[in-house]
């Protein structure tokens, strides 16, 4: 078992777009359903009665949907990547204080401590000289040094950022609505960030006669 391999490296081995999407996001789609239908699933599953309230339905079913999409990427690639494995990682340790505990305050840290983590890796990495972003995004794009070092020091403020944003929701609304805007609210918010990085990654690009120039 490997984890991901540095940027640019020709050995990695890449999902199609639409199956790592799923990956990630499926976990997620399972804790929006189990919350927003948990009564109607006990009802058809009584077994998760035991569980309580359809915030610990969900969490259990999002600790089982992103444990079996961690394995599902490690079968298909035969490495794990860093950070769903990461926040896979938090989702178990706070899934399981949330259900041993039957406190929903942990699982509703789980993203400000992942996005608090990725912001502090990100900007520490800078620090040392180091564009982790490049782990990520390496397979959708290929930057000069310099485009990864902005790209790193602008998503490391927005996962700071999010962080903020989800103590501000998950204290001043309903567990019901934190459930929906961590589904419905963040993700569109993430994908316009995404959008408005465009210009700095056309500009910065690399292209096949920028790698043959630095090959001569």
């Amino acid at each position: 078992m490997e984890f991901e391999h540095a940027p640019n490296d020709p050995t990695r081995k890449e999902l199609s777009p639409l199956l790592k999407l799923a990956l990630e996001l499926g976990p997620l789609a399972v804790f929006f359903l189990f919350n927003a239908r948990g009564d109607q699933i006990a009802a058809a599953l009584p077994a998760l009665k035991a569980l309580g309230a359809p915030i610990f339905m969900a969490t259990a079913a999002f600790m089982v949907a992103i444990t079996i999409s961690l394995v599902a990427s490690l079968w298909l690639t035969r490495r794990l990547p860093v950070m769903p494995l990461v926040s896979g990682v938090v989702v178990i340790v706070f899934g399981a204080l949330t259900l041993w505990l039957h406190n929903d305050l942990f699982i509703k840290l789980k993203p400000t401590i992942v996005n608090g983590l990725f912001g502090t890796v990100l900007l520490g990495g800078l620090f040392f000289r180091k564009s982790l972003l490049g782990y990520v995004f390496d397979s959708a794009f290929r930057l000069t040094d310099e485009g990864w070092r902005i790209l790193t020091l602008r998503w490391g403020l927005f996962f700071y950022f999010l962080a903020i944003l989800n103590e501000v929701v998950w204290r001043s609304f309903s567990t019901d609505f934190w459930v929906s805007f961590k589904v419905f609210g963040v993700m569109p918010i993430t994908l316009l960030f995404a959008l408005l990085q465009l210009p700095l990654i056309q500009k910065h690009a690399l292209t096949d006669e920028t790698d043959h120039k630095k090959g001569k």
